[in-house]
């Protein structure tokens, strides 16, 4: 007899395997952002799986961050910023939640360089865990040690967590930023081209993390690197002048089978 658990288990794994069998996790509809009387996107839709990589590659100037912004809603930010069309997360429509900040725990972002706070290593991990009335050192100490090791960082760091974080190298500092986004305990985790400052060894140590960290969340990510792309997403699309051009199954879009040439001449380094 399979208990509750063991088919819980058995069909997280099922969907990691096949991503395609998973539920939605965001859906998008007819997403057009603007600056202004600038338009960034345009009538975009698409949904991300659960525990899938959905990568999104293109040109600069494509849209792709400004689609991320509006993901957790950093658009209020910017009142510049024109919004229209629909973003689901778990079935639920992000504009009409009121807490805002509860959403943004629940999708983490990484931006393209590093943003340490002004902390020890230590409480650069530890702050979000403080501000959902986490106090016990003890449980700090196992939170810290688990987001450091999941990052691939904690074996440089732990003799040296009261100090500074922005005293570590860029790729330790990226990896810290991770380290902080996983904190939050997101359910999306969404990455900015996190490798722009990051050397290829440590990119490389990163991309490991996230294979595995596929397990338990859903992940986006935006890259420059096509390549990038190829090693780790499941299912890729493409972003070309404020449009999503196409969207496939990453494998089949790197062996030639698209619908629009364009997203081969991209991949193929014709333009970019």
């Amino acid at each position: 007899m399979v208990s509750a658990t063991q088919q819980t288990l058995s069909e997280s794994a099922s969907t990691v395997e096949n991503p395609a069998k998973a539920p939605i996790k965001m859906e998008v509809r007819d997403l057009t952002i603007s600056y202004g009387d600038v338009p960034a996107l345009s009538n975009v839709s698409l949904d991300v799986r659960e525990h899938e990589i959905f990568g999104i590659i293109g040109p600069a100037n494509a849209g792709k961050t400004s689609f991320l912004k509006v993901l957790n809603r950093m658009n209020t930010f910017d009142s510049n910023m024109g919004v229209e069309g629909d973003v689901l997360f778990n079935g639920l429509d992000t504009s009409k939640l009121k807490n805002v900040y509860a959403l943004r725990s629940r999708i983490g972002v990484v931006f393209p360089l590093p943003v340490g706070l002004p902390l020890t290593i230590y409480e650069n991990v530890a702050l979000s865990p403080r501000l959902r009335g986490i106090n016990n050192k003890a449980e700090l100490d196992v939170i810290v040690e688990r987001c450091l090791t999941r990052a691939a960082l904690w074996d440089e760091v732990k003799d040296r967590l009261d100090s500074l974080g922005s005293l570590l190298s860029g790729g330790q500092q990226q990896r810290l930023t991770i380290s902080r986004a996983l904190s939050q305990e997101p359910e999306v985790l969404m990455l900015d081209e996190f490798s722009i400052a990051v050397d290829p060894v440590t990119t490389m140590r990163i991309e490991d993390v996230l294979k595995e960290l596929k397990s338990e969340m859903t992940i986006i990510l935006v890259t420059n690197l096509v390549q990038q792309a190829r090693r780790l997403a499941d299912r890729t699309a493409f972003f070309l002048e404020g449009q999503c051009v196409e969207i496939g199954d990453t494998e089949d879009l790197f062996t030639g089978e698209v619908k629009d040439q364009r997203t081969q001449d991209y991949i193929e380094g014709k333009f970019g």
